[in-house]
């Protein structure tokens, strides 16, 4: 479904990455799917490729510090490159419990959008140009976004960070 205002779906206006898309003014597309169990699943769901359906991770920079790494669905982070661009020697992604603490969102709906701290976004350059779908902080919905306007709404960057 498409979401243009939030009086047209009152019931998502509580949704804290509908409404964070919303108020940074960017289009987007209200995706609702019934259960998954992996990428692929998901991204038939939605009607889209795997890579098009873009993983946000949680990656753990310091103690209390993370950033968002936005994957496409048929790749995964590659550690020395995202190491070398962030200029750090170590990372490691938190638990399941830690990574709700710091995003408020549960692993399989975690988006940067409406996120409880704007955590640094690192996008894939394979996402560029392209249109994604990400999660939207609820199991069955996702967020179809233009990803450089996202990226751009999010304050991100976009760099070879997979594999």
């Amino acid at each position: 479904m498409t979401f243009p205002s939030p009086v047209d779906y009152p019931d998502l206006v509580t949704n804290s990455a509908i409404a964070a898309a919303t108020a940074a003014g960017l289009h987007h597309d209200v995706v609702t799917h019934g259960p998954v169990n992996s990428v692929e699943e998901a991204a038939a769901a939605q009607g889209v490729e795997v890579r098009d359906l873009v993983k946000t991770l949680v990656v753990r920079r310091a103690e209390g510090e993370y950033l968002f790494v936005l994957v496409p669905g048929d790749r995964s982070i590659s550690w020395p490159k995202l190491r070398a661009l962030l200029g750090v020697s170590r990372l490691s992604m938190p638990d399941a419990a830690t990574a709700k603490e710091a995003t408020g969102y549960e692993r399989g709906t975690i988006t940067p959008f409406g996120s409880v701290t704007a955590w640094p976004v690192v996008a894939d350059e394979r996402t560029r140009g392209r249109t994604i779908s990400l999660g939207a902080g609820e199991r069955g919905l996702g967020l179809r976004v233009a990803a450089d306007e996202a990226v751009a709404a999010l304050g991100g960057t976009f760099a070879d960070v997979t594999e």
